[in-house]
């Protein structure tokens, strides 16, 4: 199994889980985070914004399906502007799953 945190910005982020809903993959925990990239912010006038407010959506799924979410994620997170602040996506493996309310191990 896999992690993926996808790091979006927060007007896309509806679009975002409608696309995993859409795919087949509802399971899904959503935060609102705030950050900064290579851009480091952003600069309004004499204001710095030194952390942009973002939403991260984090979900496991089978390694098989990586390709495809990843895509469903991309293709929905993305602005079109061609500019930075779009997000990132950072998957990691899944060692072990628990269900609290059962203490069953997935697998």
């Amino acid at each position: 199994m896999l992690m993926i945190r996808a790091i979006v910005r927060p007007e896309k982020t509806t679009e975002v889980m409608q696309s995993l809903l859409d795919a087949g993959y509802p399971a899904l925990t959503k935060v609102e985070v705030a950050g900064r990239g290579k851009q480091r912010g952003l600069k309004l006038g004499e204001v710095i914004y030194d952390e942009l407010p973002k939403e991260m959506i984090m979900t496991v799924i089978p390694d098989a399906d990586k390709e495809f979410v990843t895509r469903a994620i991309l293709d929905s997170a993305r602005t079109g502007k061609g500019s930075f602040g779009d997000g990132k996506i950072f998957i990691s493996p899944v060692d072990e799953v628990y269900t609290v309310s059962s203490g069953v191990k997935e697998t």
